[in-house]
């Protein structure tokens, strides 16, 4: 029987507000990698254009999240694991193995491995990277209408000037972690 891979990867660990999202991806023999690349790497558009594509031909996909109360209860290294287990489990097909970008492999009972810059050399991981920070990015737009004077829908909740000029205005928000240097 042939080895089922699965690619994962994070977006959102650096933020001071929002969840962090997670990514797994099953792709077939078959799948366009030329339209994949680290997400960090690729223009909006072309993102947007990678994720349609992602969507329709993967053999399976899913996102996980973890809350910014779960990062404050559980820390963002254990909230992304946490976000990378429920991406695991709300796929279709159970995978064989887990490629993980990054150093840890979440507990997930398939056995994996840890692929440093995975997202810049695997196709599974590049579309779960490209999946993760387009459904996060997403988020935080649609939350910043319920939010409107922190601009998240600009800078996604990063640590931008702007964002902490915002914070020492307004204060922190629903969504701000807290355990984090505000």
């Amino acid at each position: 029987m042939a080895e089922i891979v699965c690619g994962i990867d994070e977006a959102g660990r650096g933020p001071l507000a929002g969840p962090v999202t997670a990514a797994a991806v099953i792709l077939p023999p078959d799948f366009p990698t030329g339209i994949l690349a680290d997400s960090k790497a690729l223009s909006p558009a072309r993102r947007e254009a990678a994720v349609r594509v992602i969507r329709e031909r993967a053999t399976a996909w899913a996102v996980g999240w973890a809350s910014a109360a779960e990062i404050d209860i559980l820390n963002i290294h254990h909230a992304t694991l946490l976000a990378m287990r429920l991406a695991v489990e709300g796929l279709a097909v159970r995978p064989s193995l887990l490629l993980v970008d990054g150093l840890f492999v979440p507990d997930t009972g398939v056995p994996g491995r840890a692929v440093v810059r995975g997202d810049a050399t695997v196709p599974e991981i590049m579309a779960a990277s490209i999946l993760a920070k387009t459904a996060r990015d997403a988020w935080m737009v649609a939350y910043a209408k319920r939010e409107p004077g922190y601009g998240f829908e600009r800078h996604k909740g990063y640590p931008t000037a702007e964002h902490r000029a915002a914070i020492a205005r307004l204060g922190p928000c629903a969504i701000h972690r807290r355990s984090f240097r505000l």
